[in-house]
Order: C-alpha cells, then structure tokens, then sequence
C-alpha cells in the first residue's frame, strides 16, 4: 500500500521585531537585492528602523510597495519582504540612495543625499539596469539638486540610465493609496517590458 504523501510543514511566520530591536537597528543597512543589467532598479530613500531589525526592504507592515507591485504586474503574486530575491527572476532589484536606518527620512542630511546620489550613479554604471526607479520625489530633488520633480519619466538621466521617479509606498505617505501607486507602477512596468508583456 503507497504511503501517502507527508504534508509540507507552514513555513515559519516572519519575526516581528520587538521595541528594543527596532531601537537596535537605527544606522544599520540592509544588503541591496541586485544583479547586472535587471529591467528596473528600485530606488527606496533609506530603510526604515523595521527595515533594519529584520534586514529586508520595504519590511515595515502597511507598506505598499509590495502590493504595488503585484498589482502593476511586475511579479505573478504578492511577495513579501521576506521574499525579495525573487525579484531578481523578475528582472527588479532594489537597492537605496542613503544607506543607513533611520526612524524618518527626514532625518537625513543634504549632505548624505548628496553622498548617495554620487553613490548610487557608480551603482547604476556598473550595474547597467535598463531604468531606475527612485520612490520618493523630494528625496531624489534634494539629492541630484532638481526642482519641480514631477512623478513619471524624468528628462535627466542617471550614468546614462532612464530615470522614473514614484511616490514614496510608505504607510505613512497619505497622499497615493494603493490604487494610484498600482497605476503608476504599472505605466513603468509597461516601459520596462521587452518581450513577454507585463500581466495586467
């Protein structure tokens, strides 16, 4: 008699960082999930402290990069933080202007902006993606000294790669909800496809 097939065990939930963690990862970083020549690079502004304690971007719950991205059609189902280096499959990476964890952006330094976009063009040369994608209209003003950013396509050019610049996915950024961040997800996901067209 065939012995029946053993039922997968679930996999682990993913830890919740406690309070004193979260405390314990400001100015940590998390490791860029990137490859050569992908067809977007994910720019976020920096990771979060939820970022830092669990070391995967977009961690912290409420964030609406993750959905964004299945909805747009960028990835076949909903990832996870945890589950970030699928991406690369895809053809996405993601990688940050500013390295280092903070509880809020603002408080990086125009300074550190700087540092990293200088960081981050040495990045996009070597690494060759077809565009770029930064996730945060003042950050990427403030950081390559633009003014009167509009979301979309940018006439500038970073190393020579197309530039997009989004709404920051943050919970906290009240001014896209998912159903706009989808849709403008999905127009770059349009002009990053070659070949097999993005699932609608």
């Amino acid at each position: 008699m065939a012995e029946k097939p053993k039922r997968r065990a679930p996999p682990p939930a993913p830890h919740r960082p406690t309070k004193a963690e979260l405390l314990a990862a400001r100015d940590k970083t998390v490791p860029d999930v990137i490859a050569p020549r992908l067809k977007v690079l994910f720019v976020g502004i920096n990771p979060g402290l939820y970022s830092g304690a669990v070391r995967h971007h977009f961690a912290r719950p409420g964030n609406r990069f993750w959905p964004a991205l299945h909805k747009s059609g960028f990835t076949p189902r909903r990832l996870s933080p945890y589950d970030e280096r699928e991406l690369l499959k895809h053809g996405c990476g993601i990688t940050n202007l500013v390295n280092r964890t903070t509880a809020q952006a603002a408080e990086l330094t125009e300074k550190e902006l700087h540092a990293g976009a200088r960081r981050l063009t040495a990045k996009i040369r070597r690494y060759r993606p077809r565009i770029v994608a930064v996730l945060g209209v003042g950050a990427y003003q403030a950081a390559f000294d633009y003014t009167r950013v509009r979301i979309g396509e940018q006439p500038e050019r970073i190393g020579g790669v197309r530039v997009w610049v989004l709404p920051n996915p943050s919970g906290l950024n009240a001014n896209y909800q998912l159903p706009e961040l989808a849709r403008l997800f999905r127009k770059l996901c349009s002009a990053a496809k070659s070949g097999a067209p993005c699932r609608n």
